[in-house]
């Protein structure tokens, strides 16, 4: 223990403060004990508001609230290397007690970012049984999300009707406003003012308004050809009209992302403008742009959920009937969980194929 003199005690002893790897290890384990007893009072809570006598629901719970005492696992290790720490640093090994001290914090903050996991869920527990279990009951009650799943799913396959045939149009008229907008020279310039100010409305107008518009305005005007379409080809319409004028700008992005010699070669090739794009530039810039695309078909396929407004009975629409007769919103909590579970898997595939796109430029540069 290192001294100093003093006036009064020339050979009193320093205390000096602990550690910071102490100090966090045993942070981390008061945190992590605070959050596994919260955790345990809120699931204790809902199993008691629910009321359930069911052995395979109490054994859930039980596991659950084993599992939010995981946190303490690595707050018991960083304890443990703080110990070595201050063994080793008695020993004068520094070298190797700042190699412990450091593998002390990474487990201390291993634990606190659990910990905060652990809080995160007993707070969402705590709220869903709030108010004698009112947010629950009204949107999480099992018997009514039984009942309406069947249908609700049913009715789901139309939004993935209208959500793949608008994707398909949508990747034909975006790629034609792109190349429009891009289209060289004084000849090109009015194609180019078409396609610009298409891009422009279309984006500022809501999709749900364009929904509308299209559902009610073209058979009121008996347009040929549309007041005959039934709803489900005018959703795919209003909806191809929207998405158009975004992925017009991600194509557009992706082709303007092609370096000017992939131009100047194929043309001194003797290939034509449109043979240039269709055979260099445009494969391309698809490949460059297909993770924004997958995201722009990631949001249409929510928006599909829109098409009630023109009187197409899908998920959305069909939950709400549901709702209104039991007078609960748990039918729309199905609507939403299926949304989720479409939605998930595309989300991971499109990061997927950003990091190969990433790994790929990483490998070129290299």
């Amino acid at each position: 223990m290192p001294f100093r003199d003093t006036a009064a005690n020339p050979l009193k002893p320093v205390r000096s403060a602990p550690p910071p790897v102490v100090r966090l290890a045993v942070a981390a384990v008061l945190i992590s004990v605070v959050a596994a007893v919260c955790f345990g009072i809120a699931l204790r809570n809902l199993y008691v508001l629910t009321g359930a006598s069911n052995l395979v629901v109490l054994a859930v719970c039980v596991v659950a609230a084993l599992a939010g005492w995981i946190p303490l696992l690595p707050a018991l290790r960083a304890v443990t290397r703080a110990k070595e720490r201050t063994s080793l640093m008695r020993q004068d090994r520094i070298v190797e007690a700042r190699h412990t001290a450091a593998l002390g914090r990474e487990s201390a903050s291993t634990s606190l970012g659990y910990a905060a996991a652990v809080f995160v869920l007993a707070a969402l527990l705590a709220f869903a049984v709030t108010n004698d279990g009112a947010i629950a009951q009204t949107f999480l009650r099992g018997s009514f999300i039984a009942e309406a799943w069947e249908d609700v799913l049913k009715a789901f396959w139309v939004n993935v009707r209208v959500a793949i045939g608008a994707e398909i149009l949508v990747l034909i008229l975006g790629l034609a406003i792109a190349v429009m907008r891009m289209i060289p020279g004084p000849a090109g310039r009015p194609l180019r003012i078409l396609a610009t100010l298409y891009a422009d409305i279309f984006r500022a107008i809501p999709g749900i308004i364009v929904l509308y518009l299209v559902g009610f305005g073209l058979s009121l005007a008996e347009v040929p050809v549309f007041r005959d379409l039934p709803p489900i080809w005018l959703a795919i319409f209003a909806l191809t009209l929207t998405y158009s004028a975004y992925v017009a700008e991600v194509y557009r992005a992706g082709l303007e992302s092609i370096h000017p010699s992939q131009w100047a070669a194929a043309r001194s090739l003797g290939l034509s403008y449109p043979m240039t794009l269709r055979t260099v530039i445009i494969p391309q810039a698809i490949r460059r742009v297909m993770p924004p695309l997958l995201n722009d078909f990631i949001g249409l396929q929510k928006d599909t959920a829109l098409i009630g407004v023109m009187g197409v009975i899908d998920a959305f629409t069909q939950s709400r009937l549901v709702a209104s007769s039991v007078f609960n919103l748990s039918p729309v909590t199905v609507v939403a969980i299926i949304f989720v579970l479409a939605t998930i898997p595309q989300s991971r595939f499109v990061d997927r194929l950003v990091e190969r796109d990433q790994a790929r430029q990483r490998a070129g540069s290299s």
